[in-house]
């Protein structure tokens, strides 16, 4: 079996990794992937938003299964691309995307089907959203807002305001962060209090199958400070959900969103991830996304028995609730190394040094790297490369994360030193 995935960074890498357990894979390729996915796969210099090239590609090649890592593809229409050519492709359709690709249509879909989330406007521009929180009709003065751009904004379009002078700033200086585009609409959001946890689930339109809990650490600095970024780390364990905290979720969200999605006519096919609050009166969506995260991927396909082929033919046969999918016991944790002057403009051209040292469950997954001429591998983005560990506690994988990190390094590399904590 041939598999190409589309996308360029550590979770294309950790899903490569991952098909290349597999028995029943003979060939992988990955467009455009990166240098650590070049160990493991094909490249292909195909852009994942290079929607007919890519089918094009996977005609002539005789692909037998494709994932799409990211959103902007999904987002672009690829499975209904390739479905329209008798291909098989594992991700969310155009209309399911639709979740995560405008923030201002997931707020209405969970209203709809009396999905739990946060209170929340929405403004038609800038000067709209700016005009809402002076009317008084948002919030209360001096109580946090959530300012939202309403389309795809690579983890970067949401901003948490401290008070309503910081929310009208951040509205301002949305548009230069994440461009005209993504601020066409602006969604603004009572700021809800609590634990942040994601739960991810493999989903066939009518079936779905859960991974283990997840947290991510979005803030640049430690003690989450600083700007939001598109995940600066993450751990897996099973203390961050109970089983009845789960249940509620099942029957509060999960359940009402597979439904919905059915009744409004795009049965949900892919990966489905849910960024939740756990509040004091129970589990609130803070968003959906379509695809799986990065870097929860990371953390999570380190724990995944079941052979990925096996479930991506249980999604596209509707046959998931006859699947077991089956997880390593223990936790994970992946560290994110970044470049300088990211989450801004990142400096890259930097040598890395480390990459040859060998740890014991330690799997390191490249997001942005490149090699030069002299094949060194160097930095080529902002995330450059998530080091993940498993153990059988949540302390041990964190250490061993840890530990290999102080193995790597280059000029300006950065960090947070506490994630897990």
């Amino acid at each position: 079996m041939k598999v190409l995935v589309v996308g360029s960074g550590g979770r294309e890498h950790a899903l490569c990794r991952t098909f290349k357990q597999s028995e029943k894979i003979t060939k992988i390729f990955c467009a455009d992937g990166n240098a650590g996915i070049a160990r493991v796969a094909e490249r292909v210099n195909i852009k994942p938003g290079e929607i007919g090239a890519l089918a094009r590609f996977a005609v002539e090649n005789r692909i037998d299964l494709t994932f799409v890592g990211g959103e902007t593809a999904l987002a672009l229409g690829i499975v209904d691309e390739f479905e329209r050519r008798g291909l098989k492709i594992v991700g969310a359709s155009k209309q399911s995307a639709r979740l995560e690709a405008s923030k201002s249509f997931a707020k209405d879909f969970m209203r709809r089907h009396n999905i739990p989330t946060a209170g929340y406007e929405i403004a038609e521009s800038p000067r709209e959203a700016v005009e809402i929180l002076r009317s008084g009709r948002f919030g209360i003065e001096g109580a946090p807002v959530v300012v939202k751009a309403d389309g795809l904004a690579a983890g970067k379009g949401v901003v948490v305001a401290a008070n309503r002078l910081e929310a009208e700033r951040a509205i301002n200086e949305l548009e230069n962060t994440v461009g005209k585009e993504a601020v066409e609409r602006i969604v603004l959001e009572e700021c809800l209090f609590g634990k942040e946890v994601s739960l991810l689930l493999f989903a066939d339109g009518e079936h779905f199958a859960l991974m283990p809990p997840v947290r991510d650490h979005k803030r640049i600095y430690e003690n989450d400070a600083g700007a939001n970024t598109g995940g600066m780390g993450t751990i897996a364990d099973p203390s961050l959900l109970s089983k009845d905290e789960t249940a509620k979720i099942i029957g509060e969200i999960v359940e009402p969103t597979m439904r919905g999605c059915r009744e409004e006519g795009f049965p949900f096919r892919g990966i489905l991830f849910l960024g939740l609050m756990m509040t004091p009166d129970g589990a609130r969506v803070i968003e959906y996304n379509a695809r799986f995260g990065d870097p929860e991927t990371q953390v999570i396909l380190v724990k995944l028995k079941t052979d990925l082929v096996e479930i991506c033919e249980a999604i596209l046969n509707q046959t998931l609730d006859e699947t077991a999918v089956e997880w390593e016991t223990g936790s994970s944790a992946c560290v994110v190394l970044a470049a300088r002057g990211y989450p801004q403009k990142a400096q890259t051209g930097d040598v890395i040094y480390g990459l040859d040292k060998e740890f014991t469950d330690v799997n390191i997954f490249h997001a942005g790297t490149a090699q030069d001429e002299r094949g060194n591998y160097i930095t080529n983005g902002g995330r450059v490369l998530g080091v993940t560990a498993s153990a059988e506690n949540l302390s041990e994988a964190i250490k061993r994360a840890y530990r290999a990190v102080g193995e790597i390094s280059w000029n300006g590399m950065q960090y947070r030193r506490d994630i897990g904590k």
